[in-house]
């Protein structure tokens, strides 16, 4: 497929886990893939044309300028982001400072805000632009004291997600979140005694991203929950 041909996506938060499966999966399928990361030069060189590593901080506005003039500059195109890149601060409300706060909501809901909204005019301009949303169970539902500043972030995810879907309806723009319960990755893991293959993998939460975005425009998917197992809520 020539470079013409293919679609382009931004991914954030690639260097490893499930935006590195992300990466991985789009690109065996098609997909040109730009990924923002904060420390570019740790990760391997790509070993394809279709590969761009890019440095993104979700702290930084000024580094979503660069970002996404290189990819335009390298792939002429935009057509999809996938917002990835998150922290999980194991704070209660009574023990968050204003700071740890300020962090969490900076990374996990104004940095997808402010990158969708310097995205938009190219994700128009695609005429199926896509938005992905990795958000988290913990946007549904608050499963411990410990998690509570995580997820009123990612509850404020789930609502990012819902109002960019609704703005980009009449341009062919669908935006899904993909709320996942616990993920084999370096968070997950340190979240829970479960075993690591126990867990939903990286790969899966990949190729669920990859059917939103090829789906047709007259597919408009708001959110898909993914447990593990068998939990008692969503």
């Amino acid at each position: 497929m020539s470079m013409s041909a293919r679609r382009v996506v931004l991914i954030s938060g690639a260097s490893r886990g499930i935006g590195a499966a992300i990466a991985a999966e789009l690109l065996a399928n098609g997909w040109c893939v730009s990924l923002g990361c904060r420390a570019p030069e740790k990760m391997p060189a790509p070993d394809s044309e279709y590969q761009l590593n890019c440095q993104y901080d979700a702290l930084d506005p000024a580094s979503d300028e660069r970002w996404i003039d290189r990819t335009l500059a390298t792939f002429g195109r935009i057509d999809a982001v996938v917002h990835n890149a998150g922290i999980m601060l194991p704070r209660s409300i009574l023990e968050a400072s204003d700071d740890d706060f300020d962090h969490t909501f900076g990374v996990n809901v104004k940095a997808p805000m402010r990158l969708s909204r310097k995205l938009w005019p190219y994700l128009k301009a695609s005429g199926s632009g896509r938005v992905v949303m990795l958000v988290s169970l913990s946007g549904k539902r608050v499963r411990s004291a410990q998690s509570t500043l995580y997820s009123m972030s990612k509850f404020a995810a789930l609502a990012l997600a819902h109002g960019l879907r609704r703005l980009g309806d009449e341009h062919g723009i669908r935006c899904t979140a993909i709320c996942p319960s616990y993920v084999a990755t370096d968070m997950g893991t340190a979240l829970t005694t479960l075993a690591a293959e126990k867990m939903t993998q990286p790969e899966d939460i990949a190729l669920l991203v990859r059917t939103v975005l090829m789906l047709p425009n007259r597919a408009s998917i708001a959110e898909i929950p993914v447990n593990w197992t068998v939990e008692d809520s969503f």
